[in-house]
């Protein structure tokens, strides 16, 4: 069970650290097309980061807006439909590793489209062969698909031979590259003769000739190339396709995206680009495709893009958004973490960040970051997570049981961050005041393209509650209702993406949590894990709050400085799984 701060302290001091994430490279890419009727695959460098000038418009199929293809069980039917209008012949995988790789480096060498049989999608995989119009499949790694009489089933079995006998290239064995931006950057860049996997043929990659489709005729193809096959003789050649009249668009992928959406794309003559993270604005080279497409469409491979609608929303904003973040960049997260001091401008008492002067605290700070930037993969920079309304123990002229501090008062925190290259996050602490008020009135300071917004549920109190007989909690409405609100804050000032950061310590502080609204490209959604004690204490919240978390919200995690028994330092705040993007002290 999460640990139980039913009874919080009054001067318990919180603070919250952005670990930021990886800023995207763009890798040289190298599109696979076939090109008449033979088996030859012409390398087509990326010019996606210019306009289409002087090029072959896209084809028609592809439509002219943005588009998602979801993929959600991986199988790449989605992506055969639509790049695909037909194939003389297709590779049907199964999921395993070797298989895939295997499987994706014949697609491309031969231009035909990858799928992957689950197990359970035989008709939709027989249908997708029946649409294609393919008359030969290639099972690789044992799949067993049942396909129309019409279709001759022939089984690789993975050696190189098989693979020069099937796609006429010798093999050129590439080791793969297991990471998941890694492989699939691997699958965009090989040429016709690469073979992800390859292995000497005595230790076959894929070694299984045994694959049974009850109505399609079974070959044998490469097992021993002078050897007798079984009924329908050795595959000499896979079929290729004609190329198609007009351009594959831009295609998008990253970790999620599933190898066979992927090669097919690839091998329907795509530029696919292999993005760290889900979003078009995730780094400046993505952000220079997106710009460059001069009224071209630009398709997304695999669910973590969002919907069509989220991903056109990214788009736009990828194209019209010109401010930054602190240190480049439009999203929050990734492209750089953060540590955080937590307080209030009045003092010590409400946190470690009002112990000093505005720029005596960056300087404090800034030793802090300091000790975390070797540990991590991303830049470090500072920030503050500014209390901006504070609980009260009294109801106070306005009898909402929350002090308001005047904008004005946090303006020499907010410039002191700012200069020092930092973020800030204004911290909301309601009492019995609705959310959406007292975050309207930071009205200004929200517009600021490094100052995002947190909600402290803890200190929301219902009409006859007050501070610290109890821990608050929120409903998710009144949640979405703040984040619709500065979702369209920030889009109406052309700002970047912004920090809405919700703390947690307790199941029951966020009811209905499944039911915010994370459909806000304009907003990065951070999960605050508040929990302080023991390590056992801290790791019990920590594991309870990411159940069933949508993997859309970012981590960030807490050290308290008199309540943690020790402090994590951060060495260990590091080694923490997943690595938290934002680390706070209080």
């Amino acid at each position: 069970m999460p640990h139980d701060r039913s009874t919080p302290t009054p001067n318990r001091r919180r603070m919250i650290s952005l670990l930021c994430g990886v800023v995207l490279t763009g890798t040289g890419l190298i599109a696979c097309s076939v090109e008449g009727s033979g088996d030859r695959v012409s390398d087509q460098s990326n010019a996606q980061s210019s306009p289409a000038q002087g090029r072959e418009p896209v084809a028609e199929r592809y439509g002219t807006e943005p588009r998602v293809l979801s993929d959600v069980d991986r199988s790449g039917i989605e992506v055969s439909e639509l790049f695909f209008p037909d194939a003389p012949a297709a590779v049907i995988a199964t999921p395993e590793p070797a298989a895939q790789q295997r499987g994706a480096s014949i697609a491309l060498a031969a231009g035909l489209p990858l799928l992957t049989a689950t197990g359970t999608n035989g008709p939709a995989l027989a249908a997708e062969i029946e649409r294609l119009g393919a008359g030969e499949v290639l099972a690789v790694g044992g799949a067993a698909v049942e396909l129309p009489e019409t279709v001759t089933v022939h089984t690789d079995d993975g050696t190189p031979a098989a693979f020069e006998a099937l796609t006429g290239r010798t093999p050129n064995p590439v080791t793969p590259d297991n990471t998941p931006v890694g492989l699939l950057g691997q699958i965009t860049a090989l040429n016709a003769g690469d073979l992800l996997g390859a292995v000497p043929a005595e230790d076959p990659v894929v070694a299984d000739t045994g694959a049974e489709n009850p109505t399609g005729t079974e070959t044998a193809v490469g097992t021993e190339p002078d050897s007798p096959t079984p009924s329908g003789g050795n595959l000499d050649r896979l079929p290729t396709r004609d190329r198609d009249k007009g351009r594959a668009p831009l295609v998008l992928a990253a970790p999620g995206t599933g190898i066979a959406a992927v090669a097919t794309a690839r091998a329907a003559g795509a530029d696919v680009e292999v993005l760290e993270y889900a979003d078009p604005r995730v780094s400046e080279h993505s952000l220079e495709l997106i710009r460059g497409l001069d009224g071209e469409p630009v398709i997304a491979l695999g669910q973590l893009f969002g919907d069509s609608e989220h991903f056109t929303r990214t788009t736009e904003l990828a194209r019209t958004v010109t401010a930054e973040q602190p240190g480049g960049g439009q999203l929050v997260f990734p492209g750089r973490r953060m540590v955080a001091y937590y307080g209030h401008p009045s003092g010590g008492a409400l946190g470690i960040m009002g112990e000093r002067t505005p720029g005596e605290s960056v300087a404090h700070l800034n030793e802090l970051v300091a000790q975390y930037a070797p540990l991590s993969e991303e830049p470090v920079i500072p920030a503050f997570e500014i209390i901006a309304t504070v609980a009260s123990g009294s109801p106070g002229p306005d009898g909402d049981y929350s002090n308001e501090a005047d904008p004005e008062e946090l303006r020499p925190y907010i410039d002191a961050i700012t200069d020092a290259g930092g973020y800030a996050v204004l911290d909301l602490q309601p009492g019995r005041a609705r959310l959406i008020d007292q975050a309207k009135i930071y009205t200004d300071l929200l517009k600021l393209p490094n100052v995002g917004l947190a909600l402290d549920a803890e200190w929301k109190l219902g009409p006859d509650e007050v501070p610290l007989q109890q821990v608050g909690h929120v409903q998710a409405e009144e949640v979405n209702e703040v984040a619709d609100w500065l979702a369209e804050l920030t889009a109406d000032n052309n700002l970047p993406q912004k920090a809405f950061v919700l703390h947690q310590f307790q199941l029951q502080m966020i009811r209905d949590r499944e039911t915010i609204d994370l459909e806000h490209p304009e907003l990065a959604f951070v999960l605050h894990a508040d929990g302080h004690g023991t390590a056992g204490d801290k790791f019990a919240t920590f594991d309870a709050l990411r159940q069933d978390l949508d993997p859309r919200y970012f981590i960030a995690w807490k050290n308290f400085i008199d309540e943690d028994t020790p402090m994590f330092t951060p060495e260990q705040t590091m080694e923490i799984t997943p690595r938290p993007w934002f680390v706070s002290y209080q």
